[in-house]
């Protein structure tokens, strides 16, 4: 791990105060080095390192009472205060321990402890994760030193130095003041007591810190400016601290409990688990915030606004006055200087061709060549007169002057890049310097591949080895990476480049603004742009390094750097190629295996100048041992290029504290900041040119986050240290400007983008005018809004301001910048406030990444971590929470996700580093594979719209309702289907019985019933005299062997199948009460077999008619173990029946009388079963009999369950009634052919046919690519005049759309998939029927919905919500649709419950189990004005009727009923009512893993349960995913995420999810979930 405490450490051991004023022995010294060294590469634990450091140090230091060493030392430390001399120009090297105690690197890391120990312990639910999900992926094989880091940089490191103690004096507006004060060491002192970062001001215990292992995350106390989170848990505030909570039942009433974990479930369960007291134990988290006051009524409007965040009045506001621009020294003029970069190296290549350009060394750190000037100029003669020359393609030359071409090297390769780079720009070629792509999938490798195709690169140079290495297509070529163009690949070695004639030289013109060579960066969101440098540019850059850096002719320089881009190229391939400078060049793959390596060839060649980033000198620290025979007293400027970087600064007290002993003067450091766009922007001079001293700064985080500098005062916490990056570059303007919008020249004491002026920068975006005018052609402005000068500026995307002594600052990057809520975060910060909390034992090689996503119109902070191998689960969540509260506590910010990912799992920059842009990309198409999630949405989303709160004493009565209708011109929702005409033989009512007799004796022979196998062949086939003659033999069988009485109830638990049938009719003639019940499955007997149970006891049936297989079934072993099998009625079975008839065939005194009981469980899991009189039996067949027109001639095809609603009375009634023909497809026989349902449709040309949405979901499913296969068979569906979904909930419109659809090429009309309606109080409210229009769609506004409206919209506009029509309504039924809390009519277009009176409405429920008292109104109820006489059954459906432009078969304009819900689904959350069904839509939507999805809601909390297709490893991506969608489309904070496998979520026969169901088994932990996340 690189980010390490090291720099801290080494400051405390090395700077002792006053009172420890002696200086460690050496083997003291190296020992503690040691013990460093096995901390950070996890050979020793945290807590043992500590140990062992204190007995080092005890003989050392003087005991305070009863305080462990190694904690005494840091408070010791801290309490001193020096005075450091203040320091004069000339003598400006201080003595090693005057350096001043205020910018201790170290003080980070004790911030974030001490912000640690402020929270009190509270617990908070773990998430719960399956086992096999627990194995880590495995760890690269070995793994260097570090490959690593939290910047895209190569890496990077821990930045300790951020917080520094605070300075006692007030701040003061006037900059110049404060920062003189810090720069000149006034003996400011550090905090005076040890406990000054401690609330309270007593000395803290000290294992305080240790303490805090789970803290709690949300009880500290929220800055005001955080605005109250949204009110999620409905408790109250005193019940959060009574012992035993008061959680609200779901059916509202609250239930007290004897104790927290026992909950109760929707029927009133007990539940003692570990799910419910997880929830509980997230609830007492979620602090209920107070409600904001309500305006005297609630202003509803449609646009949900969403709490858009006031500023903070109090919020600090820049003070100072305008900045004016900088102005660099002038650029020098030199009589010898050279007109290009090219006469410099004809010019040293001819005159000094002896002289060394170039040492390249290899992985043992032995120099294996040295470039010289001459072999650099003829090399790169050859390499450009061969590129012009010897390629062609077609005897055309392949390349022209000013074509691009890509420079592919290895890192460890400079001599190969310096010849390829020289040779390209000899040959006027304009070289693009990339990476090398090691796979064919390389993080951020398509966008390259983008650049080079928007380049119209079309030629690769290469090094021999590299190409061998590349990755090969089967031709043996070079492979085409992902988004790459075509490129011919030419390899630069000796062998392949020509001589050039005696008569040809390459060029050299005088620099122009002609394209040079192109830079390529990548931005923010991860494209890639290519910056295009000119001659002149180019030339300019390397005179104004030349001069700021003092180079001198034949000077030596160690780079380490990339060689290929940035400051490696400038310094390193053209600045030194311009001072004859010899460079030694450091690869990367030395660096792993030996850090020091940079600094002994710094002593072996005497190197004057270093190139290094702040990595390269943390990763020297932890490499002690080696260090003794180094002298580092010939460098002059060691040029520390990530110099920018807040956390440098660490780095660079931790090297100055070790390398001070070795000659390393403490002024030669020179942190520098550069871009892409601008080059070199400042660097700090080295100390021969007599500049002022260097400054630095103590920050408050909050002052930065609000865009001001404030030196920090009184906030011991949260403070930057950032050190100065010297004086602008000779010859260049630089201004500071406001980041967002008009570019306004910012205050002296505010934070904004640096933009520079000169000729030494890039000229543009490759291709890019648009960009380029926005970063390349600013033009700052004055407060007046007048340009301050004609020449444009370049933007640098560097955040920083211009101090004292004209030094420039840098306090963060625009690529790194986190706008939230208004105020501005750093990602580097963040990591690095991460990073402080056990650095050591947790993250993996410091390997973070932090950026923000945007979810519900604000920036939303993410953090992603690569955890160590070993670490455990308890170690994740401990790390994870007290990073929550360390962010919180430093930046005032809340962390939305943090995601903890295996190690060496992120994807990597070419240098090692994190690529931030892929891993966002990652996160967002959930393809991150985290091995452990946090999400925090509820402290996060402050902006979600108010809760709706309804007015108490202000509802709208129901006069004023229908005047307000009146007066808006809105007609009474109200519609009926046809009147049925009078009774055909107005004399006699019909039972179904006497139907069937009359069939017997008219038709006899006529075909009611084919039954269908799996094959497709006839299984059984009945007539009416068949089926009239197996009906008496049952009644017999009732009568004589089951002793029954008129009016007993018959269970009849058989397959579908003409058995039924016949058992049905059978129970008629006996005068017995027949309820059809689903057999229990033989496989699952455990969770049906109760069902069935259940039914016949409710039911109060006396006796169990069945098949001789089942019987078996019921009194089997297997039963035994699921029910009570001694407490079945009389079970009587059909196979062998007598052949008898009976003595009569009975006949209802009334047609009033019950006919038949119809049992069905409601998706809310509430068993209800519904008396059907024989009154509305025959009129339920009529009804239907008259919407499809169904006459004997005709054939309808049925593949439904017959148990129960529709599909019992098309199975069993309607064939009787109207002596259609029914050919009967049971739905169980699809599972073995799915075709078997449509190929029979086909095969019997039948017009009308039934089927369920599980039914056409199979046939989408199993035949979506089959379709062809399906027409060779001659499978035809264009007979099909209605094919419609029995269903119960609203139209599933993107199933039927892909059904019609897929099958179209099968001949199936698009009009002909329509749907039904129904419910419990009345089975066939609408049935689209062979008559009348096609069903219409309209499109509502889903926010509306939630409100009870209905606001129609145009399609595609957001939020809107497709919603089709539920088909016709029947003939004789009435609809209206009432307000569900007033009882009184709404009008066309208003969402309200949809009532229904019809003659085959049902009489009432004969029981529904458990809720008796609550539904006595649902089958007779009256509006309560209006029409007060009708009297209505109450569906339970939220609809709205509206009237339409088409016409209906009687000439009158069409009522389309539209159902959006059921009522008991629904979910109340933030005063607004949801249906289900669109939550789980958009979570299925969100990730392509997601199978199916249902949500429910828990002591209101709302539960999310999705189902994973694919690897478990995916679980996890899934919690983030669909955390946001819900946000963003819903306004809803999801409260638990389940992930479980396919399957689990229940769904009943007529495909609909049981979600109490699925509820009561997450509660009673049964649901075996993959990943349980609880959304903090």
């Amino acid at each position: 791990m690189a980010e390490r405490g090291s720099a801290g450490l080494l400051t405390v051991v090395l700077e002792p105060g006053p009172a420890v004023a002696m200086t460690l022995p050496a083997e003291v010294r190296e020992k503690l080095a040691e013990l460093e060294l096995e901390l950070s590469e996890g050979d020793i634990t945290q807590k043992g390192y500590e140990k062992k450091r204190g007995k080092l140090l005890s003989p050392y230091i003087p005991q305070i009472q009863g305080v462990d060493p190694s904690l005494q030392l840091e408070h010791r430390i801290q309490t001193s205060s020096q005075a450091a001399p203040v320091g004069s120009k000339q003598n400006k090297s201080r003595a090693p321990n005057a350096r001043d105690e205020r910018f201790r690197s170290d003080l980070h890391t004790e911030a974030v402890q001490a912000a640690l120990a402020k929270y009190k312990e509270r617990k908070m639910p773990m998430p719960s994760k399956r086992r096999s999900v627990l194995v880590q992926s495995s760890v690269e094989a070995c793994t260097p030193p570090d490959t690593s880091s939290a910047s895209e940089d190569e890496g990077s490191l821990r930045r300790q130095g951020r917080i520094a103690s605070s300075t006692p004096y007030q701040a003061h507006p006037n900059v110049e003041h404060w920062f003189n004060r810090v720069i000149q060491g006034s003996s400011t002192s550090s905090s005076a007591s040890s406990t000054s970062s401690h609330p309270g001001g007593r000395p803290h215990a000290a294992n305080s810190a240790a303490n805090t292992v789970l803290a709690d995350l949300m009880a500290h106390t929220h800055l005001d400016n955080h605005s109250a989170p949204p009110d999620v848990t409905g408790l109250s505030e005193r019940s959060m601290h009574a012992e035993r909570p008061q959680v609200a039942s779901v059916r509202g009433h609250p239930r007290g409990f004897n104790h927290a974990s026992v909950m109760e479930t929707g029927d009133g369960v007990p539940v003692n688990s570990r799910v419910s007291s997880k929830i509980q134990q997230l609830l007492n988290t979620l602090k209920r915030p107070k409600r904001p006051p309500l305006r005297e009524f609630f202003v509803d409007d449609f646009e949900e606004l969403l709490d858009v965040q006031q500023p903070d009045p109090n919020q600090p506001k820049p003070e100072g006055t305008q900045m004016s621009p900088l102005e660099g020294d002038p650029l020098g003029v030199v009589t010898n200087w050279p007109p290009a970069l090219l006469a410099s190296l004809q010019r040293w290549g001819t005159m000094y061709p002896k002289s060394p350009c170039l040492t390249a060394l290899d992985n043992a750190g032995k120099a294996v060549y040295t470039l010289t000037y001459g072999k650099l100029w003829t090399r790169s003669q050859k390499l450009a007169y061969t590129l012009l020359n010897k390629l062609s393609s077609r005897n055309e030359p392949l390349l022209r002057p000013g074509d691009r071409v890509a420079l592919v090297f290895p890192n460890n390769d400079p001599v190969m890049f310096m010849v390829a780079f020289y040779g390209c720009l000899l040959a006027e070629l304009v070289p693009v310097p990339i990476e090398v792509p090691l796979t064919r999938k390389d993080a951020g490798s398509q966008q390259i591949g983008f650049l080079l195709g928007s380049c119209g690169v079309t030629l690769a140079l290469t090094t021999d080895a590299c190409q061998k290495g590349l990755p090969k297509a089967q031709t043996g070529e070079v492979a085409t990476f992902k988004g790459w163009p075509r490129l011919l690949w030419f390899v630069t070695d000796g062998k392949h480049v020509v001589k050039p004639p005696k008569d040809w030289h390459p060029p050299i013109r005088d620099a122009s603004n002609e394209i040079a060579y192109i830079e390529y960066k990548t931005s923010k969101e991860g494209s890639t742009m290519g910056i295009t440098i000119s001659h002149a540019a180019m030339l300019s850059h390397c005179h104004a390094l030349t001069q700021a850096c003092g180079y001198t002719e034949g000077e030596t320089i160690t780079n380490v750097l990339d060689f290929k881009r940035d400051a490696g190229l400038w310094h390193a391939v053209l600045a030194s190629v311009m001072n004859r400078m010899h460079v030694i060049s450091i690869p990367y793959s030395l660096m792993k295996v030996n850090p020091l390596s940079w600094i002994q060839k710094v002593h072996t060649y005497k190197a004057r100048v270093a190139v290094v980033k702040s990595r390269d000198m943390h990763w020297s620290l932890l490499a002690q041992r080696d260090q003794r025979d180094i002298s580092l007293i010939s460098l002059r400027m060691l040029i520390v290029a990530d110099g920018a970087n807040p956390w440098s600064i660490s780095s660079c007290d931790a090297f100055l504290n070790v390398f001070q002993s070795r000659g390393l003067r403490p002024e030669v450091i020179c942190p520098c900041a550069s871009s892409p766009e601008s080059m070199t922007v400042a660097i700090r001079r080295p100390p021969e040119m007599g500049i002022p001293p260097p400054g630095k700064a103590v920050l408050s985080m909050s002052g930065l986050s609000h865009g001001v500098i404030r030196v920090d005062t009184e906030e011991k916490l949260s403070v930057l240290t950032v050190q100065d990056v010297g004086q602008a570059m000779p010859g260049a303007r630089v201004c500071v400007v406001r980041v967002e919008g008009t570019p306004y020249l910012c205050q002296t004491d505010e934070v904004g983008e640096i933009c520079v002026s000169s000729g030494t920068i890039g000229v543009a975006y490759y291709g890019l005018p648009g960009m380029t005018k926005n970063i390349f052609e600013t033009i700052p402005v004055t407060s007046s809004g007048s340009p301050i000068s004609d020449r444009p500026f370049t933007r640098t995307s560097l955040m920083g301001f211009i101090g004292p002594d004209n030094l420039v600052f840098v306090v963060g990057k625009m690529d790194g910048l986190m706008v939230v809520s208004g105020r501005r975060h750093n990602a580097d910060d963040v990591v690095a406030t991460a990073l402080a909390v056990e650095p050591m034992k947790f993250v993996y090689r410091g390997r973070i990444a932090v950026f923000s996503v945007s979810v519900l119109h604000d920036e939303r902070i993410v953090v992603v971590a690569e955890q160590r191998p070993d670490a455990s689960e308890e170690d994740s969540f401990q790390w994870m929470s007290r990073v929550l509260q360390a962010i919180d506590s430093i930046h005032q910010v809340g962390v939305y996700c943090l995601a903890l990912v295996p190690a060496n799992t992120l994807p990597k920059a070419p240098l090692g580093g994190i690529h931030i842009s892929e891993t966002k990309q990652r996160f967002l198409e959930g393809a991150l594979h985290p091995c452990n999630v946090l999400m925090c949405p509820h402290t996060c989303v402050t902006n979600l719209p108010k809760p709706r709160q309804k007015q108490p004493g202000t509802e709208v009565g129901p006069a004023s309702m229908i005047v307000g209708n009146l007066v808006a011109g809105k007609r009474i929702a109200q519609a009926c289907g046809r009147d049925v005409a009078q009774l055909e033989d107005n004399d006699q009512f019909l039972y179904m019985q006497d139907v069937l007799q009359w069939r017997a004796q008219a038709t006899p022979d006529h075909p009611l019933f084919l039954l269908l196998n799996a094959k497709g062949t006839v299984a059984s086939a009945a007539s009416c005299l068949q089926l009239h003659k197996r009906a008496e033999r049952v009644a017999v069988v009732l009568m004589e062997k089951g002793r029954l009485n008129t009016g007993d109830h018959v269970a009849l638990v058989y397959p579908p199948g003409i058995d039924l049938i016949a058992s049905f009719y059978g129970c008629l003639y006996a005068g017995c009460v027949p309820v059809t019940v689903r057999p229990p499955h033989p496989q699952n007997l455990a969770t049906t077999l109760p069902t069935v149970k259940m039914i016949v006891e409710v039911s109060k049936s006396v006796c169990i008619l069945t098949t001789q297989a089942i019987m078996k079934l019921l009194k089997s072993k297997e039963a035994a173990a699921a029910v009570d099998v001694k407490t079945w009625p009389l079970v009587l079975d059909t196979d062998d029946l007598p052949r008898k008839r009976p003595l009569q065939i009975y006949k209802p005194p009334t047609p009033e009388m019950l006919a038949y009981l119809d049992f069905s469980v409601s998706t809310t899991g509430i068993l209800a079963g519904v008396k059907m009189s024989h009154a509305a039996t025959s009129a339920l067949c009529r009804s239907i009999k008259l919407q499809c027109e169904l006459y004997p001639s005709r054939q309808i095809a049925i593949c439904l369950d017959p148990y129960c609603g529709l599909g019992f009375a098309l199975w069993c009634l309607c064939s009787v009634y109207s002596g259609h023909q029914s050919i009967l497809v049971p739905p169980l026989e699809l599972e073995t052919n799915v075709s078997l349902w449509l190929s029979a449709v086909s095969q019997y040309k039948v017009r009308v046919t039934f089927c369920s949405y599980s039914i056409m979901e199979m046939c989408t499913k199993g035949l979506g690519a089959q379709t062809e296969a399906l027409r060779l068979r001659n499978v035809n569906l264009s007979c099909v005049r209605t094919c419609m979904v029995v269903a119960e909930e609203r139209p599933r419109i993107t199933l039927t759309q892909s059904f019609s659809k897929i099958f179209k090429d099968l001949g199936l009309s698009p009009r002909a998939v329509s749907t039904t309606f129904g419910c419990r109080v009345n089975v066939a409210i609408c049935l689209q029927g062979t008559a009348g229009p096609d069903p219409t769609t309209v499109y509502v506004d889903m926010r509306a919905l939630r409100h009870d409206r209905v606001r129609l919209v145009e399609r595609g506009s957001p939020h809107s919500l497709p919603l089709m029509e539920s088909g016709k309504i029947l003939p004789g039924v009435k609809v209206i649709i009432a307000n569900t809390e007033t009882k009184g009519p709404l009008g066309d277009s208003h969402l309200g419950e949809v009532w229904v009176s019809s003659p085959h409405n049902a009489t009432g429920y004969y029981t529904v189990y458990g809720e008796e008292a609550l539904h006595a109104d649902h089958f007779n109820t009256k509006l309560s004005f209006g029409d007060t006489q009708t009297v209505w059954a109450r569906t339970g459906y939220l609809g709205f009727l509206r009237r339409t432009e088409l016409t209906d078969a009687s000439g009158e304009r069409h009522d389309a009923l539209y159902v959006v819900g059921s009522l008991d689904e629904t979910l109340e959350l933030r005063g607004m009512r949801y249906h289900p069904i669109d939550i789980e839509t958009s979570v299925i939507r969100s990730h392509k893993s997601i199978a199916e999805c249902a949500v429910f809601t828990w002591t209101n909390l709302l539960v999310v349960v999705v189902e994973l297709e694919g690897p478990e490893q995916e679980a996890l991506d899934l919690v983030a995913l669909v955390t946001n969608v819900v946000l963003e489309e819903h306004y809803l904070i999801v409260g638990v995420v389940v992930v479980v496998d396919p399957g689990v979520i229940p769904i009943n026969s007529r495909g609909e999810k049981q979600r109490m169901h699925l509820r009561d088994g997450f509660l009673a932990d049964q649901l075996d979930p993959i990943y349980v996340a609880y959304n903090m």
